[in-house]
C-alpha cells in the first residue's frame, strides 16, 4: 500500500493467513453475518470484478493456495497420520453423539427463534405472520424423538421456500446450509443413505457452498461491513478496510473449499472456522450465537469425522486447479445471477 501507515498486501496476507490468533482476532467482524447488524441492499450494484481481481487479491489467493497444498502434502506423511490420530482421540465424544448434538443445537436455535419472534430462520428475515414462530417451536419439539426428525427437516425446507418467496432466491442463496441440515435430519431419521452418500457428507457440502458464497459477498459488497470496521478499527490490523475485506473473503473461501477436500485438510478447516464463529459471538452477542449455532455444530461434526481416505499425489497437484475452478464458478454464479435478477445480463462486468 502506498502510505507508510498501511500494510502491504503480502504483509497482511501473512498476518491474516499464517497465524491462528490473528485469524481469530482479524476476522470476527467479517464472520459476524453483516446482514444481521448493518444496512444492506441485495439489489444494489456489486463492486466490479476489475476491482475485486486486483494484485492484492492475487497475493492473497496465492498464499491461500500454498497453505492448502501444504496441508495436502502433510496429510500423507507420518505427521499427518499423527494429527489425524490425535483428532480422533480428542473428538471421540462429539463423533459418538453427533446426531444428538445436531438435534439439541437445532432445538435451541428453533426455540430461540420462537422467543425472539417475527423471524424466519435468520435474524434479517423478518415476518409479521403470527404462526411462523409457533411453527418453528413445533419443529423444535419434533427433534425430541428420532422418528420425528424428518418432520423437522421437511419443516425447514418449507420455511426456506417460504422465505425465498418473500425475499427472493438471491437473498436465500446465503443459506443453503439450512437445506443441508434439513436433508441430514430426513435421511438420518429414516436411516437412509442416498446414492451411498453419508448424511454428514451432504451437510458438509452444503456448509462449504454456504461459506464460499458468503465470501464472494465480502468482495462484492465490502461497504456493508464498513460500520462494523469503523466501530472496531483494531480488527483491520493496520490494513485498509478494502484490503481487510479482501483478505477475510479469501480466508473464508479457502477454508470453505477445504471442507470438500481431503480428511485432515477439511477437519483442520472445520476447527478453524468453528473457532472463528465462536470468537465472533464474544464480540457480537446472542444474535450471532443464535444465528450461527447451526453451522457451528455442523463444523464440529466435520472436525470429529474419522473417515480416512488415501491421499494421492494428484490430489495435491490438482488442488490449485480445483480451487481456481471453484473460485471462478462462484464468482460467475454470483455476478451473473445478480445481473440476471436485478440488472439484466447486459450489466454483467467483462474483464
Amino acid at each position: 500500500m502506498p502510505t507508510s501507515n498501511k500494510k502491504s498486501a503480502p504483509a497482511v496476507a501473512c498476518a491474516l493467513g499464517l497465524t491462528g490468533p490473528l485469524i481469530l482476532a482479524g476476522t470476527n467482524a467479517a464472520e459476524a453475518h453483516v446482514k444481521w447488524f448493518c444496512a444492506f441492499d441485495v439489489a444494489g450494484q456489486p463492486q466490479g470484478l476489475e476491482q475485486v481481481l486486483c494484485l492484492d487479491f492475487e497475493w492473497l489467493t496465492g498464499l491461500a493456495l500454498l497453505c492448502l497444498m501444504f496441508g495436502c502434502l502433510a496429510e500423507g506423511t507420518p505427521l499427518g497420520g499423527a494429527l489425524l490420530n490425535a483428532l480422533d482421540r480428542v473428538t471421540t465424544r462429539i463423533r459418538t453423539d453427533t446426531e444428538l448434538l445436531v438435534r439439541a443445537t437445532l432445538g435451541f436455535f428453533l426455540v430461540s427463534l420462537f422467543v425472539l419472534g417475527g423471524i424466519i430462520l435468520t435474524p434479517e428475515l423478518k415476518t409479521d405472520v403470527a404462526w411462523i414462530p409457533w411453527f418453528q417451536l413445533g419443529l423444535a419439539g419434533c427433534l425430541i424423538w428420532r422418528r420425528t426428525m424428518p418432520v423437522t427437516g421437511l419443516g425447514l425446507v418449507f420455511l426456506f421456500s417460504y422465505a425465498t418467496a418473500q425475499y427472493g432466491l438471491f437473498h436465500l442463496a446465503d443459506y443453503p446450509i439450512f437445506l443441508g441440515i434439513a436433508v441430514y435430519l430426513i435421511v438420518q431419521g429414516l436411516d437412509l443413505k442416498p446414492f451411498d452418500i453419508r448424511p454428514l457428507d451432504l451437510v458438509r457440502w452444503s456448509a462449504a457452498v454456504t461459506l464460499m458464497w458468503a465470501s464472494i459477498e465480502k468482495w462484492a459488497y465490502p461497504e456493508w461491513s464498513a460500520p462494523l470496521l469503523a466501530a472496531k478499527p483494531q480488527m483491520t490490523m493496520g490494513a485498509t478496510p478494502e484490503l481487510f475485506m479482501q483478505a477475510a473473503g479469501v480466508i473464508e473461501f479457502t477454508l470453505a473449499f477445504a471442507l470438500i477436500w481431503t480428511p485432515l485438510v477439511r477437519r483442520c478447516a472445520a476447527i478453524i472456522l468453528a473457532a472463528i464463529f465462536v470468537s465472533a459471538i464474544v464480540e457480537f452477542g446472542k444474535v450471532d450465537a443464535i444465528g450461527h449455532s447451526g453451522i457451528i455444530v455442523v463444523l464440529l461434526a466435520i472436525a470429529a469425522d474419522d473417515v480416512r481416505v488415501q491421499v494421492r499425489a494428484r490430489q495435491v497437484l490438482l488442488a490449485p486447479a480445483w480451487y481456481g475452478a471453484a473460485l471462478a464458478a462462484f464468482l460467475f454464479l454470483y455476478y451473473a445471477g445478480h445481473a440476471a435478477l436485478f440488472g439484466g445480463l447486459g450489466t454483467l462486468p467483462v474483464i
